[in-house]
């Protein structure tokens, strides 16, 4: 009779290396946003506001989480990144939420569908669609400067399937002084 072996998971201290790819991004941060004013629409205009946000790691090394609140843009604005990575696929999937939308597709009442993608040399590339103004867009999220001490984030869409990004918004992350 075959017994059988109890299975060993990998505690987060242990996981592989592509699970630890925003180890980097723990803890508390100042963030200075610039935001394109009015997207796929032309515009230069940008407008640079500053925020706060803590990441902290899920149980079991499943992902992380960060939250997102302006100083003063949009007050009662709260944001959350929820990120899971499949030790699978060996991909992350990024869900955003917040406190005027939940992060809910109104019409299946399921989060929105997330970015996707992994780390290569040092540079984070996520994709993924979403509506816009009741269009298909293209999303791409870009980390970049991880090891650095001050990351850099950055989002654009697409509204020609990839052929053409612009950039909307950028996140310059700093720790804060004590």
């Amino acid at each position: 009779m075959h017994t059988p072996q109890p299975i060993t998971l990998a505690s987060p201290a242990m996981a592989p290396g592509a699970a630890r790819d925003f180890d980097f991004l723990m803890g508390p941060w100042r963030i200075r946003n610039t935001r394109l004013v009015h997207r796929l629409a032309g515009c230069n205009d940008w407008e640079v506001f500053d925020a706060t946000g803590t990441a902290g790691p899920l149980p079991g090394g499943i992902g992380n989480c960060d939250d997102f609140t302006p100083l003063a843009w949009k007050p009662g604005f709260v944001g959350m990144a929820l990120r899971v990575f499949s030790p699978v696929t060996q991909r992350w999937s990024i869900y955003w939420l917040d406190n005027i939308t939940g992060g809910l597709d109104p019409a299946t009442g399921l989060l929105y569908p997330p970015v996707v993608g992994g780390f290569d040399n040092g540079v984070g590339l996520f994709y993924g669609t979403e509506t816009f103004e009741g269009r298909p867009v293209r999303v791409r999220f870009e980390w970049s400067q991880r090891h650095s001490g001050a990351p850099r984030w950055e989002q654009a869409f697409s509204d020609d399937d990839g052929a053409t990004w612009e950039v909307n918004w950028v996140m310059e992350f700093a720790r804060p002084v004590a």
